[in-house]
């Protein structure tokens, strides 16, 4: 018991030091946004939006960098019918950072945008923005699920106590300091996190790489010793099945609130788009050691070691593979400081999402849908409420998780196939309208649920070409999901332009526009409204009562003060600019 216990002192020891960042983080910036006059739920969501390179670069790094991904990493490198082929995490996010960075970047933080579905809101209205809150808020969710899952199986290894009560502990910390600083303590614990991790991996590496049961790994990597060579390959059958998993990656890692809230809280657009590049690299960087630990499971003689005569993957235990490396390959002082360090910087990750959620939920479905006139107080006591309610959600979809990977592309799918393609449309693609965004909604989801989802259970109910059926569970290799994305951006390009033509073109009455989403009379969209005289829609005199779409208030809070402001400055008064004309 002296090992489990000195272990639990590691823990706690790492514990202690997330704990006492977090909290110092907040209340440091217990003032922030108060003197600058800005509200105090929107500094909790993007940390006053004054997040240097520095802290910047280390918390969105460390946002990707937690336990699904060094845990998970390591799974698919260990696993003989994957390996480092397979492991497609690193590569593929720290693409996506670079994707990101280049294109989406720049304009949602020069727009001012408090959350990611700001822009969804602002041009489909607020009953859109609600349904694409629900595959956001999944999303979130199951990301944090795989980060607390990876958690508490490294617990579980260290202090031999049961897992999900290792789950329920690590998540009830995390909770409390995102509850009493937000971002802040988010982005201040990061820094710790990556720090720790980074150490605390790399002194376990080599250590473990000497130890005598462990084959050279560059011997493993090409040919069989103990198992299938740890670098994998893609066989041609599967070639599209990989190609669609890493555009799943790449493109489906940028939708996400978690990523936009570091965005949307650096100093400047520049900063924004350098944070996204700096945590490229990170990511790549933070993936090695991880990579390393796979290779040395897949390259041990599980014989010769503590851990017993059956390997991990015939106990189903490969999604531990990490934490069993370092407890039975490390002298214990070792272990004990890696496994405590990746035990409190893994949990750092659960956080962000946590935080994320509750923001989305608080500003874009409580304050602009339900109670546009909530007060600043009353939407930080609803963001704190949600940080309780969701972390639970996160804590029992933990509870309840099959592999650590499994997680992560069920997370991304929905992302992926529903909110990537509205997102392009809203920036990139003028004239889409929420008709187009309904129909590319409805249109990718029934594509990607009826490939069916073995995580899941949940059978297909479209058979795409290629597919066969293993060990009871039909597999399809064709790349649906990334069909499924396409139909989804071309469903709510042809739609929109669809309803566009026939209200216009007097096919349909104005009458029939129930969603506000086209005719001038009835929408805030700025149209040709010449064209829509000429052609006897609309009359002269109706022109002069045209409401704008949302509401004074909530048109409000897509604005950033200090830019109106200093827009109103810059502008003469109509006097000044009559009188200027006349003195002409």
């Amino acid at each position: 018991m002296a090992i489990h216990i000195e272990g639990l002192l590691a823990i706690v020891i790492f514990y202690v030091l997330i704990l006492f960042v977090g909290i110092w983080a907040a209340w440091k910036n217990k003032n922030s946004g108060v003197v600058e006059g800005t509200d105090r739920s929107e500094t909790i969501m993007v940390g006053g939006r004054d997040i240097g390179l520095f802290v910047g670069g280390f918390t969105m790094t460390a946002t990707w960098v937690g336990g699904g991904y060094i845990n998970g990493t390591a799974e698919y490198v260990y696993l003989p019918e994957y390996g480092l082929a397979w492991a497609q995490a690193p590569f593929g996010y720290a693409l996506s950072l670079v994707v990101g960075g280049l294109f989406f970047a720049k304009p949602m933080r020069s727009r001012g945008y408090v959350t990611m579905l700001d822009p969804f809101q602002q041009l489909y209205g607020k009953r859109m923005g609600g349904l694409l809150f629900i595959p956001a808020l999944m999303g979130e969710i199951f990301w944090s699920a795989a980060i607390l899952s990876a958690l508490g199986a490294t617990l579980s290894v260290i202090v031999d106590i049961n897992i999900n009560m290792s789950v329920v502990i690590s998540a009830l910390i995390a909770i409390f300091y995102t509850l009493v600083g937000g971002l802040y303590s988010v982005a201040y614990t990061d820094v710790v996190q990556l720090f720790c991790i980074f150490v605390g991996l790399w002194l376990s590496v080599p250590t473990a790489l000497a130890n005598p049961a462990v084959s050279d790994i560059g011997v493993t990597a090409l040919q069989r010793v103990h198992q299938a060579p740890w670098l994998g390959k893609v066989e041609h059958g599967d070639m599209w099945k990989w190609v669609d998993n890493f555009c799943l990656l790449v493109m489906g890692g940028i939708p996400w609130q978690v990523y936009f809230q570091r965005v949307l809280s650096a100093s400047s657009a520049t900063y924004a788009q350098v944070l996204s590049f700096l945590a490229a690299f990170g990511c790549l960087v933070m993936a090695v050691p991880s990579v390393l630990i796979g290779a040395i499971g897949a390259s041990t003689d599980w014989n010769q070691t503590s851990y017993g005569f059956v390997s991990p993957k015939d106990k189903n235990e490969s999604d531990m593979i990490l934490p069993i490396v370092l407890q039975h390959l490390c002298p214990p002082y070792v272990s004990f400081f890696g496994l405590g360090a990746v035990s409190a910087a893994v949990m750092s990750s659960a956080d962000s999402s946590i935080l994320s959620a509750s923001s989305m939920f608080a500003r874009n479905i409580y304050q602009q849908a339900f109670r546009q006139s909530a007060s600043d107080r009353e939407i930080v006591w609803v963001m704190r409420v949600t940080i309780f309610v969701f972390g639970a959600l996160a804590t029992a979809m933990a509870l309840l998780t099959g592999t650590v990977y499994g997680l992560w592309y069920l997370s991304s799918d929905l992302v992926y196939v529903i909110i990537f393609p509205q997102l392009l449309s809203v920036l990139f693609v003028r004239g889409t309208n929420t008709y187009g965004s309904v129909a590319g909604y409805v249109c990718g989801l029934l594509l990607r649920v009826g490939g069916g989802e073995p995580y899941l259970h949940l059978p297909p109910f479209i058979y795409y070409p290629g597919w066969y059926v293993s060990g009871g569970v039909v597999v399809q290799k064709f790349p649906f999901k990334t069909v499924s994305m396409l139909a989804s951006l071309l469903g709510n390009l042809a739609f929109s332009h669809l309803a566009k033509y026939l209200f216009e073109s007097g096919t349909l009455s104005a009458k029939y526009d129930v969603l506000d989403a086209v005719v001038a009379k009835h929408s805030g969209e700025i149209m040709d409204k010449t064209t829509l005289v000429n052609r006897n829609i609309i009359g002269l005199s109706e022109m002069a009562p045209v409401k704008p779409r949302l509401s004074v208030t909530l048109a409000a809070t897509f604005a950033r003060r200090d830019t109106l402001a200093e827009e109103e400055d810059d502008e003469s008064s109509p006097d000044s600019t009559h009188s200027q004309g006349e003195h002409e």
